[in-house]
């Protein structure tokens, strides 16, 4: 990610809580204008618009009397001025009563980042849903048609809730579960794209928790859907889930190729995908099939097989399928690709729970599909590139940052942000979960050792500050106004170049 954004703090002081609320003591923070306290886990990046935030985390710290605690997931919305709450939805745990599906089970609650338009964000919940909100929640009333809200936000079998103001505005719902349907494995972190009328959305259609089974391998990776009803449009076809080797938890992007519009994909078989872009909806009830350009392998081929021809298998560490494979063999895409200039960026990785192992970033033509230039520099990464003043930044799980010629693929610096890099490995407390954001000549970077990096953009390596954190930060910070956006597992700051602490 990056921004144009300038005059962005180099530094801030998190302050400490002051009881057992966890709400942060302003006046022991430095440069923070406002903190506001989120669950215990957040993966998806805060989105602005509107002068708006919309956050997805957990909902252990949810105090709404109405509302019973399931370990599942909450979208909240608040003042990018104030941090005032001005609305929230509860998404209660995703109940399978099924022993083999394992989904929404970790309290990982709300994955993924919002994409909003105007008065409406499309998010993908912890439960396989897509769902349309307005972003005036019920303050201006209900709309419809969904108006079932006060059901939606209890867990199964509990009366409805009564809907007030402070409640989200669910325009419409789509279930991928249970339409298409897909069996999402862990976690759904499929973001939402939004192009014209249409929606695009991954499905997370994953393997059960035997490790190993795909219950439904020719389910649709990549679905579209009216922006205005939710109906399902369109899918792919390519059959992914019989070439699957975990889950897969990237999500669609788009360029425009020689004038046309594509959608970029990276499957869990750990291809990258090129689809047409939907250039208008079908007829009546037709569910069209997105048509493939071009398919590219971003595992090198000694990856997937040994010289004398045999497959490497893919690492597993749980369930009756797992091996000894211990850091090699293939990977799956899990950030999202990137597309600049006419190619696309794409790391590929694993379930940060395998630990380290061999990695790829490659460099991709977007018109044809070839190999530009590959780096094996990069390990196994859940991280997306970010591509700024002409330079390349990109994390690995390992725990490096590095700065690439996107032109070339040349690395000019690398640096560990472990102390403990080289000492270890399968280890699940590896650092880096985030994605490199790039802005106002500086590039920051959270780590699962609750810090926050910031380093100088450009081709020396200079580290301006290492920020201690109260929490671990596993997303992305953000900007808009000159003020940089930061949410940890905990807390959701705005931060400012002002040196002054703040009385709450």
């Amino acid at each position: 990610m990056a921004s144009d954004a300038k005059n962005l703090p180099l530094s801030f002081g998190p302050g400490r809580p002051k009881d057992r609320s966890r709400q942060i003591d302003m006046s022991t923070t430095r440069n923070v204008k406002w903190a506001i306290v989120l669950g215990s886990q957040t993966y998806g990046n805060p989105v602005i618009s509107g002068g708006k935030i919309i956050l997805g985390t957990n909902d252990a710290m949810l105090e709404d009397t109405r509302f019973k605690r399931t370990r599942g997931g909450l979208v909240i919305c608040c003042d990018a001025e104030t941090g005032k709450m001005l609305w929230q939805l509860v998404v209660p745990r995703f109940e399978t009563g099924e022993k083999l599906f394992y989904i929404d089970q970790m309290n990982l609650g709300i994955c993924n980042s919002a994409a909003i338009e105007g008065d409406r964000a499309y998010i993908v919940t912890g439960r396989g849903e897509v769902l349309c909100l307005d972003m005036n929640g019920q303050a201006d009333g209900n709309d419809g048609p969904f108006k079932d809200e006060g059901q939606y936000m209890v867990a199964k079998g509990r009366r409805p809730a009564k809907v007030d103001k402070s409640d989200a505005d669910i325009i419409w719902r789509y279930n991928m579960i249970t339409e298409l349907p897909v069996r999402p494995h862990d976690a759904v972190s499929c973001a939402a794209l939004i192009h014209g009328d249409f929606i695009y959305a991954g499905t997370s259609n994953g393997v059960d928790q035997s490790h190993i089974n795909v219950p439904y391998p020719d389910a649709p990776s990549v679905i579209v859907l009216s922006k205005k009803t939710g109906r399902l449009l369109a899918k792919d076809g390519e059959k992914i889930g019989r070439r699957m080797l975990h889950g897969q938890w990237s999500s669609p992007a788009m360029g425009k190729v020689a004038g046309k519009m594509l959608i970029f994909y990276g499957g869990g078989d750990g291809l990258l995908y090129a689809f047409e872009a939907l250039s208008g909806a079908p007829d009546g009830e037709e569910v069209a099939t997105l048509r493939k350009v071009w398919q590219y392998d971003c595992n090198p081929r000694d990856y997937r097989f040994r010289t004398d021809g045999s497959k490497i298998l893919y690492q597993r560490l749980f369930g009756p399928a797992k091996n000894t494979t211990r850091g090699e063999g293939p990977s799956e895409i899990i950030a999202t690709p990137v597309f600049y200039k006419g190619r696309i960026y794409v790391t590929i990785g694993h379930d940060p729970r395998h630990g380290t192992g061999k990695g790829c970033l490659s460099c991709v033509d977007a018109a044809t599909g070839k190999k530009v230039w590959e780096s094996r520099d990069v390990e196994r990464s859940l991280s997306t590139c970010s591509i700024y003043d002409g330079l390349l930044y990109v994390a690995d799980y390992t725990g490096n940052v590095h700065c690439f010629d996107p032109d070339t693929g040349k690395r000019h610096w690398v640096h560990h942000t472990d102390p403990e890099y080289g000492k270890w490995v399968l280890k699940t407390n590896s650092p880096l979960w985030s994605s490199t954001f790039a802005a106002g000549g500086k590039v920051y970077l959270g780590t699962e050792k609750k810090e926050l990096w910031v380093f100088k953009a450009g081709k020396e390596k200079k580290v301006l500050n290492r920020i201690r954190l109260l929490e671990k930060m596993s997303n992305t910070p953000i900007t808009a106004g000159g003020v940089l956006y930061v949410a940890t597992g905990r807390y959701l700051y705005a931060v400012t170049n002002d040196k002054t602490p703040r009385e709450k």
